[in-house]
């Protein structure tokens, strides 16, 4: 095999290394579920204030110095919070909502993406269905790409403690 031929081969294999993460999915959604023993008009003034959050709030459990800034106001559409922790930092706006029904927050992590949040209330005979969901776009951004494959491992987890920690609350406040 000559040098030019196995420059050829090389500058190919790293062609195929960079061009890999297009042919990945461009967004990921990872979604939780759980019935939680409560109405919908229990849950909802948690989800739709940043304070109401915070009573619930998984990344809290595992950051006890999780430095939370609120602004906006107390409750509804504009509602926000800034965080900073071991695990990042960011906001989280609250940019519309259905009373009793959805909230939707738009989270802003920087460099490391903007994905939607939202929260949807399905009565049930034995209390309400409670979906969390978030939804990251990475555009043609590869290295977001590559990092959507983990993000169902990363973030179930959480949002399964926070459901969790959610029917705790609305057990408390019952």
């Amino acid at each position: 095999m000559t040098l030019t031929t196995i420059a050829a081969i090389g500058g190919l294999a790293v062609l195929a290394l960079a061009a890999a993460p297009f042919a990945l999915p461009d967004s990921k959604t990872v979604e939780r579920s759980a019935i939680i023993e409560a109405a919908p008009e229990t849950l909802f003034p948690f989800l739709a204030s940043s304070e109401g959050f915070q009573t619930f709030n998984p990344y809290k459990d595992t950051d006890p110095e999780l430095s939370i800034t609120f602004s906006g106001p107390r409750t509804g559409v504009g509602a926000a919070f800034a965080f900073e922790g071991k695990e990042g930092c960011g906001t989280q706006t609250i940019t519309a909502l259905e009373e009793n029904h959805s909230v939707t927050m738009q989270i802003d992590l920087g460099a490391m993406g903007q994905p939607v949040q939202t929260f949807t209330l399905e009565p049930q005979a034995d209390g309400t269905r409670v979906v969390w969901s978030v939804e990251s776009q990475f555009g043609m951004n590869p290295i977001g790409r590559v990092f959507g494959l983990f993000l169902e491992g990363m973030l179930g987890p959480v949002y399964e403690r926070g459901l969790d920690n959610l029917a705790n609350v609305a057990a408390d406040n019952a």
